[in-house]
């Protein structure tokens, strides 16, 4: 019998809701915004994450390898630099020819 009494309180609850849902109304400016927030929220690890993802990975490559504290070592350690383009440079172009 309490189960019976649990449905009946649950489905008149979502009947309510679901009445006083189909009552309310926003403006459309209101919906178009929030159309645009869902839209850029749903789409922010391709727009942003991608970008994130290269800069913060080369940084954490950098930091991830050994670094050598022999004073007597002869190679000198190499920071790689972070480029925006693969394409060369026109000093690298130059330095080819």
């Amino acid at each position: 019998m309490r189960v019976w009494i649990a449905c009946f309180v649950v489905l008149f609850a979502v009947a309510q809701l679901f009445d006083w849902v189909q009552q309310f109304y926003l403006p459309l400016p209101i919906c178009i915004l929030g159309g645009a927030f869902l839209a850029v929220a749903s789409n922010y690890d391709k727009l942003f994450g991608s970008y994130l993802r290269d800069t913060l990975g080369a940084v954490v490559e950098a930091s991830n390898e050994p670094l050598q504290l022999d004073a007597s070592a002869s190679e000198p350690v190499s920071v790689p630099l972070i480029t925006s383009s693969p394409e060369k440079t026109s000093l690298e172009a130059e330095a080819e020819e």
